[in-house]
């Protein structure tokens, strides 16, 4: 609990990189989860620039933030991540709606499901109601996916070969950054080009639909599998907001109530594109 009660310490410390000072989009709500503060994969430049680029009334933080997992086996924790938790904990301060459902790396938040830290609610799950009218349950998805539910130990093999993965994909864009190339994830690649990842993906996406529809929504936003996807299942709406470490997604809400997946590495190389342009 005493470790759990610390986060409110995060608002009164200042970041070691500073807020940009850019004009910000606004959107209705934000989801974001897979961010793995806690280990070397966690993108968390890419976050910082998100997080400062970006505004909304309600923002879901969909689990696996912080990996218990790989902080369990040994100590990793850079000043980028106290600047993430930082700026989500101003978000709050401010007034945004900030809503936590942890997952199944970060699990030992769930005993506190309920309970409000730092002006941060604490959530098994949710339902939000988008600006339509339209009802989605909001789950991690870890529930759904049989090899971390039955097979703890083949998910914690798993975690390990992905982990060696993620590694390579740093040195990798260490690289491409130095050769001035936009970022590219070599697991997300490899992922998309296993047949049986692809087939695994599809099973628990309509796994997901099918819970969602049991329980009279319209439609289910989770993360969990790091694929940013939006699929409509005979009129239920599968969302899935990816992560923060392969694909540096978000799933937005505008204020119409249409949702969109962003791929804040195209935002980026989007935006230095048209920098050169406006000095000119």
């Amino acid at each position: 609990m005493n470790a759990i009660t610390r986060i409110a310490d995060f608002q009164d410390l200042r970041p070691t990189i500073p807020e940009a000072d850019r004009k910000r989009k606004r959107f209705r709500t934000i989801w974001i989860s897979d961010v793995h503060l806690g280990t070397r994969g966690c993108n968390a430049q890419m976050l910082i620039d998100f997080l400062d680029s970006t505004d909304s009334e309600t923002m879901y933080l969909v689990g696996d933030i912080i990996d218990g997992w790989k902080l369990r086996r040994s100590w990793y924790w850079p000043s980028a991540h106290n600047d993430i938790v930082w700026r989500v904990m101003k978000r709050a301060k401010r007034g945004t709606r900030v809503v936590y459902i942890p997952g199944n790396h970060d699990e030992m938040f769930r005993q506190f499901s309920g309970l409000t830290f730092g002006g941060i609610e604490i959530r098994r799950n949710a339902v939000h109601e988008t600006a339509d009218g339209r009802r989605l349950m909001v789950t991690h998805g870890d529930e759904f996916d049989a090899v971390v539910m039955c097979h703890r130990w083949l998910a914690f093999l798993g975690d390990a070969a992905y982990s060696g993965l993620m590694r390579l994909n740093i040195v990798i864009n260490a690289v491409r950054q130095r050769l001035d190339l936009p970022y590219w994830s070599l697991s997300k690649h490899a992922k998309n080009k296993v047949k049986n990842a692809v087939e695994f993906i599809s099973r628990f996406e309509e796994a997901v639909a099918h819970e969602a529809r049991d329980r009279g929504v319209d439609g289910v936003v989770c993360g969990h599998i790091h694929t940013a996807e939006i699929r409509d299942f005979g009129g239920i709406v599968y969302y899935n907001d990816g992560d923060w470490v392969e694909g540096c997604t978000a799933l937005v809400e505008h204020f119409d109530g249409r949702l969109e997946v962003l791929h804040w590495a195209d935002e980026i190389a989007a935006r230095r594109e048209i920098a050169p342009a406006m000095a000119a």
